[in-house]
């Protein structure tokens, strides 16, 4: 009796084992992950053959954030039509999930404000274009070149090979000078020279100068201006041109060049000095040295003077 329940409870298992994979071996659910596995591959590779389409074709006609953030958005809409369809596959309505994701969406944006307006500033960023990417910006005392303009944040790396990120709505709120956005650019070389000598020959020098100097443009032509009377020096202003690649190598060369070029002619470069001149008027000030040297400062010396 006991063998016949027995076999009875192996041939009930078996028969329920044979049904459940069966069931889980379904010629829909065969369907199912064969269309998934369509999405899959053929979907992610051609998400990412559009994303690099896109950057491609915006960077080209526009310009690079202009790709890069063409880029990002075909990925991640693509990402979102995936995730869509795999779920309808799988059976899962959309409508409640649609209905926690606007609820969840409105607690994200009040919880979110810094972010949301960061991202208008983004919009307002790539509308105006001040700046696009590889050029050169300066943003408080931070300088350096732009890597790229994202809806929360433009990313900068610095001439020390530092990484910077901005966000937007701090760049619309202050002074951002972009230093390449022309393709020429001036440098001002303060020249100073003592009171004796003959200005105009110093103009001449300075000229000739910046002609024969390989990164100074012809035109704008450079000029000399007089800019003040120093205290110890007259101080001139050289404006040269140069592209502005090779704004740096200008700056560099054009004043080792200018230093040289007045050792050679015996132009004095003067030192900060202060000459006390009582005027003709008047006689000029007496000044007597007592003794051949200083004697050392010693504490008696001291008691002794307040007696």
């Amino acid at each position: 009796m006991q063998q016949d329940t027995t076999s009875t409870l192996i041939d009930s298992t078996s028969a329920l084992s044979d049904l459940n994979l069966e069931a889980f071996i379904s010629q829909e659910f065969l369907t199912t992950l064969l269309q998934l596995a369509v999405i899959f591959v053929i979907g992610i590779p051609l998400l990412f053959i559009l994303r690099r389409w896109a950057r491609s074709f915006f960077t080209k006609k526009y310009a690079s954030h202009y790709g890069m953030l063409a880029g990002k958005v075909v990925f991640y809409t693509g990402i979102v039509i995936m995730i869509v369809m795999v779920m309808g596959q799988l059976g899962f309505s959309l409508a409640p999930l649609l209905g926690a994701a606007g609820i969840l969406g409105v607690a994200l944006g009040f919880a979110s404000q810094t972010s949301v307006s960061n991202i208008i500033s983004g919009l307002f960023l790539i509308a105006e274009q001040p700046f696009k990417v590889d050029d050169i910006i300066m943003i408080n005392q931070t300088t350096g070149t732009v890597l790229s303009i994202d809806m929360l944040s433009v990313k900068l790396r610095t001439f020390d090979n530092r990484f910077v990120r901005i966000p937007n709505e701090m760049i619309i709120k202050q002074e951002v000078t972009n230093l390449t956005k022309f393709p020429i650019r001036r440098f001002n070389a303060t020249i100073s020279v003592a009171y004796k000598e003959d200005i105009s020959q110093v103009r001449d020098i300075l000229l000739d100068v910046a002609e024969n100097n390989e990164y100074c443009l012809s035109e704008p032509k450079p000029q000399v201006i007089f800019d003040m009377f120093g205290q110890s020096s007259i101080d001139l202003l050289l404006l040269v041109w140069a592209p502005k690649d090779e704004f740096i190598l200008l700056k560099n060369s054009i004043n080792e060049e200018v230093k040289a070029r007045f050792d050679e002619e015996n132009i004095e470069i003067p030192f900060p000095h202060v000459s006390i001149y009582s005027g003709e008027a008047s006689k000029s000030i007496p000044i007597e040295l007592i003794g051949g040297k200083l004697d050392e400062f010693k504490p008696e010396d001291e008691e002794e003077g307040k007696k």
